[in-house]
């Protein structure tokens, strides 16, 4: 290990309390539920394109309907820019709520969804420009696009946003290093920026007050969440607790424990299950930040997430000395207590994926069992805290290796549902939380609905965008 982590170096050890005698309980986190959340954004677009629907039966001719279209796709393309970027600003009630794999796939929906919109909104717009001039298509759209109200920035911002969605798509994202798909989204934001102000020039604004104040209050909203959570929380938490690496441990021969200090760590408000994510500030690291479970639950002494090296970032981690500074935003995710259902919880971990339940595990109520899976038996880490937890509570543990090596305690368990319902009594009326490998998630989510298990007792967050 280099350098020491806290309590001596010692292990963390299974938690009899969790809060001094006489210290006030945190008041319970906020939550948006996902079924508002959607009926919310649902309102939302009705509203924004109020004007244009109360005008639909005024709408006469060919060129007229052409141009009505054009009025309603470039209302929905500018209000899917607003929750685009809502989705994505880190706004704690909807991360803890959502989930923020689940923000994720929405993101990438309305974010697709934008594109169609704002490329059918060029085509009406120019269609029907072209139908009330009587010139050429290329003549009208040259035309449009440099003496329109406000179109050269509009089209520099449509092609800033299909750029972007290009970058997007898997197969080209997966041959990019994750820091610079991740900083390249940001000329997302000077994309809305110029697309607002063509917005503002459409005829919906020109004769309705209460439609600019509506639209100038979306956006000032957005810009006031983006600012505060993306940006200012970050910052104001950093001084705040002045976080820094304490020591790593070596769990395996890829893997490392990173243990942190800081300043009033009982205010983070972390829970187990969440994630943070985490900008080292050590050569080569500063400028990436990189999303890690908490491997134990946050105290007041510190905070620790166990890693393996996989990629360039995780893999510096070991060598991290011992005050190295630390940027981390968070907490994120809703892998926590507060989707638990049912008194009997089934933990279900592949490899290092076993980082947050780890923590579930010694503070999830009720009856718990916790099924490890690994390749080998090597990538079983951090068994002696998970022993001593199970013997703390009286819960159980099964280790489950694909290639035997004669180990006592351990066995070979495939990824069907027979054989998770004979390994667990009772497995369909189990809550079941999922952490590990893509391969492995997708397997043992199919395994555990044939096992019975409904799918909404099934909570898995991937971190895997």
């Amino acid at each position: 290990m280099r350098g020491a982590a806290p309590d001596s170096g010692t292990r963390p050890r299974p938690a009899t309390r969790t809060r001094r005698h006489g210290t006030p309980a945190r008041p319970p986190a906020r939550r948006a539920r996902p079924s508002l959340v959607l009926a919310l954004i649902g309102a939302g677009a009705v509203a924004a394109t109020a004007t244009c629907w109360s005008d639909l039966t005024s709408v006469s001719g060919f060129t007229g309907a052409l141009a009505w279209a054009g009025r309603l796709t470039g209302l929905l393309a500018g209000y899917a820019c607003a929750v685009l970027l809502v989705l994505m600003a880190r706004v704690p009630a909807l991360d803890r709520g959502v989930g923020t794999d689940r923000l994720a796939r929405w993101h990438a929906t309305v974010g697709r969804h934008t594109i169609v919109l704002s490329v059918a909104h060029m085509l009406f717009a120019v269609a029907a420009h072209v139908a009330r001039s009587g010139a050429g298509v290329l003549e009208g759209t040259a035309g449009l696009v440099l003496d329109g109200p406000a179109m050269l920035e509009a089209t520099v911002a449509l092609l800033l946003l299909t750029g972007i969605a290009v970058v997007s798509v898997r197969a080209v994202r997966r041959r990019m290093r994750y820091e610079i798909w991740h900083y390249l989204h940001f000329v997302t934001y000077g994309a809305v920026f110029l697309g607002f102000g063509h917005q503002l020039t459409g005829p919906d604004f020109a004769g309705s007050a209460v439609m600019s104040v509506f639209w100038y209050a979306l956006y000032v909203s957005v810009v006031a969440l983006l600012v505060w959570y993306r940006f200012l929380t970050p910052v104001r938490r950093a001084l705040r607790h002045r976080l820094r690496v304490a020591g790593v441990r070596r769990e395996s021969s890829s893997v490392v424990s990173v243990y942190l200090t800081g300043e009033h760590l009982d205010e983070l408000g972390a829970e187990p299950g969440q994630f943070f994510r985490w900008r080292f500030l050590a050569p080569g690291m500063w400028w990436t930040a990189n999303p890690y479970s908490l491997s134990a639950p946050a105290n007041d002494r510190f905070l620790r997430i166990t890693v393996k090296g996989v990629g360039d970032h995780s893999g510096a981690l070991a060598g991290l000395r011992p005050g190295t500074r630390v940027w981390a935003e968070g907490p994120y995710g809703a892998l926590t207590a507060a989707r638990r259902r049912r008194p009997q919880v089934l933990l279900v971990g592949g490899g290092v994926g076993i980082s947050p339940l780890r923590a579930l595990f010694e503070t999830l109520p009720g009856e718990v069992t916790l099924v490890y899976m690994a390749r080998r038996d090597e990538e079983l880490i951090l068994r002696d805290e998970l022993d001593a937890i199970a013997a703390a509570r009286g819960a159980t543990i099964h280790y489950t290796v694909d290639e035997l090596t004669g180990s006592s305690g351990k066995r070979s368990v495939p990824l069907t549902g027979r054989a998770l319902r004979t390994l667990i009594p009772g497995l369909a009326v189990h809550d079941v939380y999922l952490c590990g490998p893509a391969g492995m998630t997708v397997a043992a989510r199919q395994a555990l609905r044939r096992a019975g298990v409904p799918d909404r007792r099934i909570h898995v967050e991937s971190f895997d965008f």
